[in-house]
């Protein structure tokens, strides 16, 4: 009999662990399906070439796909990327491709309940500024710092002027130009609003012309972008 007993009390634990662990595994798969904004975990790898907005959008969705962040399958994900005006073309806001919000990361924590919040007061932080999985992206203090985020955009997240260069010859260019960039930790080398910026801090620089891989290392990034679900 006390073998019995001995035997069910294992079977009872074993289960117990069993179901514990289905319970502990639920809310993460909730928690990104729900995601609706993250921070890329690494870039495309060709510096501020992204094969345009398209090339970028489909970067986004691949992500989030990987990432259980678009379980459902209905969710449209945009590169939060400005282009300028040029070869007869209109220049692009990044604010006017992202929706209408509101937007959580993958822990739920809401970062902007709309547009105009998202380009003022919002919630962006180095510690809700997470990846599609989950992870904070390394910022200033942090080896290597990577908060260099390519958004080629003013602080209203609206295109910059044609003429000088903010995005890499509008995302194709993987050597001249210059990319408007943002501190997704909030942080930079001054107390100001630019070092602030989330998204509008300083254009990228360097030796290869200002748009490489190299480049965008050389001052704090690599190459990543914000994505947003646009429905």
């Amino acid at each position: 009999m006390p073998d019995l007993v001995q035997s069910i009390s294992r079977v009872s634990l074993v289960a117990a662990v069993a179901a514990l662990a289905v319970v502990a595994a639920q809310p993460a798969q909730a928690q990104s399906a729900s995601t609706t904004f993250f921070v890329t975990s690494v870039g495309i790898g060709n510096g501020g070439n992204l094969g345009g907005l398209a090339g970028a959008d489909n970067y986004c969705q691949t992500l989030a796909q990987a990432a259980g962040a678009n379980a459902s399958g209905v969710k449209t994900w945009r590169a939060y990327l400005s282009t300028q005006a040029a070869d007869g073309k209109p220049a692009v806001n990044a604010r006017d491709r992202i929706g209408k919000g509101p937007w959580q990361n993958s822990k739920g924590v809401v970062i902007a309940k709309d547009v105009a919040e998202l380009h003022g007061a919002n919630n962006l932080t180095k510690q809700t500024a997470l990846s599609e999985k989950g992870e904070v992206i390394n910022g200033r203090g942090d080896t290597p710092n990577r908060h260099d985020v390519l958004t080629g955009s003013q602080a209203d997240g609206t295109a910059f002027p044609a003429g000088e260069d903010r995005t890499c010859k509008n995302w194709t260019s993987s050597t001249q130009g210059a990319a408007m960039l943002g501190h997704s930790d909030r942080m930079g080398l001054r107390d100001d609003d630019a070092s602030k910026s989330w998204n509008s801090s300083h254009p990228s620089r360097g030796p290869d012309g200002g748009c490489s891989q190299a480049d965008l290392r050389s001052t704090g990034g690599d190459g990543l972008m914000y994505c947003f679900a646009a429905n």
